[in-house]
């Protein structure tokens, strides 16, 4: 297990940005177009932009 010194690894944005994209898609085949499916797809879009700003931050 690696020390948690503060710092969050940017793949974990990542790998939960899959996450909530892979959700949204789940909710929409199952429900359509809800409130939740937008909030998910919302969620998935803020976290992938998040990840290429601790990638390519300088």
């Amino acid at each position: 297990m690696s020390p948690v010194d503060g710092e969050i690894p940017a793949v974990w944005f990542l790998i939960t940005s899959v996450g909530f994209i892979f959700l949204s898609y789940i909710q929409f085949k199952n429900h359509g177009k809800t409130i939740e499916t937008i909030f998910l797809s919302i969620l998935a879009i803020l976290f992938f932009i998040s990840y290429f700003i601790l990638v390519f931050k300088a």
